[in-house]
């Protein structure tokens, strides 16, 4: 990735950066590129949900949402994510405004009860291992921490998992019990996972009887370009190979109306669906239904859900043209950067010199620029390389994100001219 430059250029340009970073530190910024979340202006969008729902307080199946019951969600909400995630209204359960909350669920259950296809409970055996495509989410590594389970890296490639890695590890060890996959527009690179991605994690042999593929379809319809990209339909490619039971789908919308009071979808077989729903039962009455009534009528419909994201599109978009124009501008030619161009999601990769990372968000902290930490990309919190940082461009105002960058782009030469100068 680096650039050589000779003795008296790198002196140059390291006094150069040196002094850029001296300037930067005394401005007293106070930033914050840490966490993906929807800036106001997007949650503004959606505040007419905060006058529903209107003279009306039963769902299509008569329930009335007021009262307790209705475990799987209002059929009518159901009816317009099905679509949107590419699983059948019937086999989709509208829950809460948190999927992460159903993932971490979903393992619970597992690891105390049995699931289908499985012999025992996952806390009795031995080990119980997941496949964790780097660079990844950091709080789906953080769950697997939490219940001890160990995690595999796997490397990602531009149309997903390596499936040659990912297809050799499942079939030999019957303790790989699951992989970790955000499928479209992925956290934090961007990647979508092609067909045959998506047909070979369907396919594949696996030493595990009960493996399940935990498909968190975080950004379904997050796009950033007028051509959305359409991923196949892993539920279908399951059932076609044989293995109905394999894949847990997980959606929100809570990136789409508001963060905090959004509904979580999980799609599956429905073997699986059933045992969810028994778990589910023992802990819960039912889901907040009138926020999924208002849903319903804030969003009618699957087309008015595509609206909807336009109008965040409009957004969102400038916000990472902002990210691809000064990261060209300020690292472009240096050799000391490579960075993503995601065509949806909430996320950008920047890749630094080896053993740079950490000490570029070290340096951006003091100088007031909060980052996500150097290997949060990463199992246990350890990027081996030391070389990935995730930008978050959507929460900050314009004029606060080109401030940013600019400021992280000062520590990336910084950093990266020293390494080259010991």
């Amino acid at each position: 990735m680096t650039t050589e430059l000779s003795p008296d250029a790198l002196t140059e340009v390291l006094a150069r950066a040196r002094q850029d970073y001296q300037d930067l530190t005394a401005r007293g910024l106070s930033l914050n590129l840490t966490r993906g979340k929807p800036a106001p202006e997007q949650l503004d969008l959606s505040e007419e949900l905060l006058n529903l729902p209107l003279g009306v307080h039963t769902s299509a199946d008569g329930t009335d949402v007021r009262n307790y019951g209705g475990l799987q969600g209002l059929p009518e909400l159901r009816e317009i994510f099905a679509e949107v995630l590419q699983v059948p209204a019937g086999q989709l359960l509208a829950a809460g405004n948190s999927s992460l909350e159903l993932m971490h669920d979903c393992l619970v259950h597992a690891l105390l009860g049995v699931l289908p296809g499985a012999t025992s409970r996952w806390v009795e055996q031995e080990r119980i291992a997941f496949l964790c495509p780097v660079p990844g989410y950091d709080r789906h590594f953080a769950l697997c921490e939490r219940f001890g389970i160990d995690m595999i890296p796997v490397p990602m490639t531009a149309e997903g998992p390596d499936m040659d890695v990912v297809e050799q590890l499942v079939a030999e060890d019957p303790t790989v019990k699951g992989i970790w996959c955000v499928p479209k527009y992925s956290n934090p690179d961007g990647a979508c996972y092609s067909d045959a991605t998506v047909a070979r994690l369907a396919s594949m042999n696996t030493a595990a009887p009960d493996f399940r593929i935990f498909w968190d379809n975080a950004y379904a319809t997050h796009h950033l370009t007028e051509e959305p990209v359409e991923i196949a339909d892993l539920l279908a490619a399951c059932d076609e190979a044989g293995n109905p039971d394999r894949a847990f789908v997980f959606g929100s919308s809570s990136k789409i109306t508001m963060a905090g009071a959004g509904v979580a979808f999980f799609g599956s077989s429905t073997a699986n669906l059933k045992w969810l729903l028994g778990h589910n039962a023992k802990r819960s009455i039912g889901p907040d239904k009138v926020n999924q009534l208002r849903h319903v009528q804030f969003l009618r419909d699957a087309d008015g859900v595509r609206g909807h994201m336009e109008r965040q599109r409009a957004l969102l978009q400038p916000k990472f043209e902002a990210v691809a124009r000064i990261l060209e501008a300020e690292l472009g030619g240096t050799g000391l950067a490579t960075w993503t161009a995601p065509r949806g999601g909430y996320f950008v990769t920047l890749q630094v010199p080896d053993g740079c990372a950490k000490e570029v968000v070290r340096r951006a902290t003091e100088a007031g620029i909060a980052l996500t930490p150097a290997g949060a990309t990463h199992p246990y919190g350890n990027d081996p390389r030391d070389a990935v940082i995730r930008i978050a461009p959507s929460y900050p105002s314009l004029p606060e994100l080109e401030q940013a960058l600019e400021g992280l782009a000062v520590c990336v030469r910084l950093v990266g001219y020293e390494q080259q100068a010991r």
